[in-house]
């Protein structure tokens, strides 16, 4: 767990992804049409993915992937940063995170 933890608080946006994951896909292109440039941690290509999907189920990532970090605090999945990303207020958190500057 400490290594996910680490690595979503290296950056300001971390997505932890699978390489077949449509749902993966659909939110790192949304990051990089707002501007944002993520930090991409894909678990099936990663030595020790297996122990980082176990670590994001502990932190209560449900589905695992994608999973989201922003400002090195869990967003949540898809759904969630979709329904953030229509109220408006995903934009907001990756400015105040400094993901993206405008």
């Amino acid at each position: 767990m400490d290594q996910v933890t680490d690595l979503a608080s290296k950056n300001a946006a971390v997505i932890f992804t699978k390489s077949s994951c449509c749902m993966c896909y659909s939110i790192k292109t949304l990051f990089y049409e707002l501007g944002a440039s993520p930090a991409i941690h894909e678990l099936d290509r990663e030595a020790n993915g297996r122990e980082m999907e176990w670590a994001l189920r502990g932190l209560g990532c449900n589905p695992i992937v994608p999973a989201v970090f922003i400002g090195g605090k869990w967003v949540g999945s898809a759904k969630d940063v979709l329904s953030l990303h229509l109220d408006g207020s995903l934009k907001q958190m990756l400015m105040e995170a400094k993901a993206i500057w405008f």
